[in-house]
Formats: structure tokens, sequence, C-alpha cells
């Protein structure tokens, strides 16, 4: 079995013991990501929305570090401190996956995430 550890600056810093990603077998797994700008380190400002996008803009980052990208995700995992979101979490991924062949996807209401935020996504993708 390979195992590559995957880091980038395009993407935040890992806040905890772990990795932005590791690819193994041929799949990327992502840890977790928040809507931190990566660059300031700071939770953005902004909707919903604009939260959404800054995690999927930090996703793609990590993925393109492991040479692949959003469109080889094959599933992602959203975690949201209130479901009730759902549309207009739809509505940021209907823009990421314009192709009509989206990844699979869970999403998952929980009592609380890091950094007090509201969303927070994980990818499994192949590698291009």
């Amino acid at each position: 079995m390979t195992r590559k550890i995957i880091f980038t600056k395009k993407a935040p810093m890992a806040i905890g013991t772990y990795n932005q990603a590791i690819v193994s077998n041929g799949l990327v797994f992502t840890a977790g990501q928040i809507p931190i700008d990566p660059e300031t380190g700071i939770v953005i400002d902004g909707d919903f929305k604009q939260r959404v996008n800054q995690v999927l803009k930090n996703i793609d980052a990590v993925l393109i570090a492991a040479n692949t990208s959003l469109n080889n995700a094959v599933k992602l995992t959203v975690f949201l401190t209130d479901l009730n979101r759902f549309g207009e979490l739809n509505e940021v991924f209907s823009k990421w996956f314009q192709d009509g062949d989206p990844p699979a996807r869970s999403a998952v209401q929980v009592s609380a995430l890091p950094a007090g935020v509201d969303v927070e996504i994980e990818c499994v993708a192949e590698v291009a």
C-alpha cells in the first residue's frame, strides 16, 4: 500500500494533529475543511454561501496539490450546524458541479464544528 501526505499553502494549515490530505491507492482523502482564508488563517466574513464556497476552494486547492481536482471527487461529506441550510448548500454545489455529474454526497447536522463555524466538508477523490 502506498501512502503520500499532501500539503499546500493554498489551503488552511491544519489546526490539529492531522494532514490536509492523504493519497492512498489512487484516491485522495482530504481532512475536513472549514471556511478559513488560507492567506490570513482567519474564518472569512460573509454569508453562508460565501463560507461554503471558501470551503470548496480550500478542498480544491488540496486536491490540486494532489494532482487532481473537485472534478474528480467521488464522495463529499458535509457537516452543518443547521440542516435548514441544505437548500443554500445545494445552490453553491450546483455552481461547482455544473456538468450534471456531481459526486456522491452526505450532509449531516452536528452540534458544533471547529472554530465555531457552521460548515465543514471532507472529500474523497480519484487521482487524475
